[in-house]
């Protein structure tokens, strides 16, 4: 079956199950590639959306057989193709994130939040519900990060470049690409865990997808496949400490620590907690700035990983007892001496 179709399919399933939720029009952006006759050689020079040269190419109409200009006619260089396709993976991303919160928040409510949570959530009492929307959740955004880089590898066949490629890497430093979100580990684990509870298992399979956690050595990771096409792997290890994660938050450029360690990087005490981290900290990895407020705190990450790896979940409990305890104090004599102006 070509991907088209059963792409379709699979949207109109979870529209069903996921009602409201945007998806990728992969057919409307196929249409306007087919459309799209530019003359373009590998060897030859060509301007291309979000070029700044003066250049422009030629393309064939398919009714008189003149020669035109690109930018006049053609829909994917009139700079329309890449914002729309922004547009709707911001949609894309912004309906999962949403829904992933709502659904994350019913499972790990306590006290009296939950109590509120079950007289609104509409998974009030219905695990298996809930465990059926964290699937397909999963499984919408597998699905439309599958039809972006169809799209964008379609594009680059056409145009004989590599503005795709280039698209995609500046749609991850923006924050729009799904397989990026927090949320999307979370689920994972959520999924994982439902299945743990119930059977004692590490792994389950469906028609169209395996959830697991592997080990390699004694460094654990992600892994899930969907629809047998896109294949997620997700690395568990932190890349400060270079240990397995250990309280594991997500800062908003995506990118995971142990929330001791981004506290470091940040130059702030577990005490005091990122929200005081100074805006022009950057992130580790990626260098981004003002990535330490409202981050996302991965509690079913953390729950699995507790339950998978206890010895070593042990070891580093006690660790960060120990660290936070000498933060703590350093933290309150600071207070005390300032008051008492020392």
């Amino acid at each position: 079956m070509k991907f088209c179709k059963r792409y379709h399919e699979c949207i109109q399933r979870l529209q069903d199950r996921l009602p409201g939720v945007s998806y990728v029009e992969f057919k409307k952006f196929k249409k306007i590639l087919k459309h799209c006759t530019v003359k373009s050689h590998k060897q030859s020079s060509t301007r291309f959306p979000f070029d700044d040269s003066n250049e422009v190419h030629d393309i064939n109409t398919e009714g008189d057989g003149v020669g035109r200009l690109c930018r006049t006619c053609c829909p994917v260089c009139d700079r329309t193709f890449f914002p729309s396709l922004l547009n709707e993976m911001s949609a894309v991303l912004c309906c999962f994130n949403t829904g992933a919160r709502q659904l994350l928040k019913s499972h790990i409510a306590t006290g009296f939040q939950k109590y509120l949570v079950w007289l609104t959530s509409k998974w009030a009492d219905d695990h298996i519900g809930m465990f059926k929307s964290g699937e397909d959740l999963v499984n919408y955004a597998s699905i439309n990060a599958l039809a972006v880089r169809k799209i964008l590898k379609k594009y680059d066949k056409i145009h004989y470049s590599k503005q795709g490629r280039e698209f995609k890497t500046r749609a991850q430093a923006m924050q729009m690409e799904i397989l990026q979100s927090p949320w999307l580990n979370e689920l994972i684990a959520f999924r994982i865990n439902s299945v743990n509870l119930s059977n004692g298992v590490t792994s389950v399979s469906g028609l169209s997808e395996d959830y697991s956690l592997i080990f390699d050595g004694e460094k654990p990771s992600l892994s899930c496949t969907v629809l047998d096409s896109v294949k997620l792997d997700i690395d568990l290890t932190c890349s400060i400490c270079l240990e397995t994660f250990f309280d594991p938050v997500s800062l908003k450029c995506g990118h995971i620590f142990c929330f001791s360690c981004a506290c470091s990087a940040a130059a702030v005490t577990v005490v005091d907690g990122l929200d005081c981290a100074d805006p022009k900290s950057k992130c580790p990895l990626c260098r981004q700035e003002r990535v330490f407020g409202d981050v996302v705190r991965l509690g079913e990450l953390s729950v699995l990983l507790s339950k998978s790896c206890p010895e070593y979940w042990e070891q580093r409990l006690q660790t960060e007892k120990v660290e936070r305890l000498r933060q703590t104090k350093e933290h309150w004599e600071k207070q005390c001496r300032a008051f008492m102006g020392l």
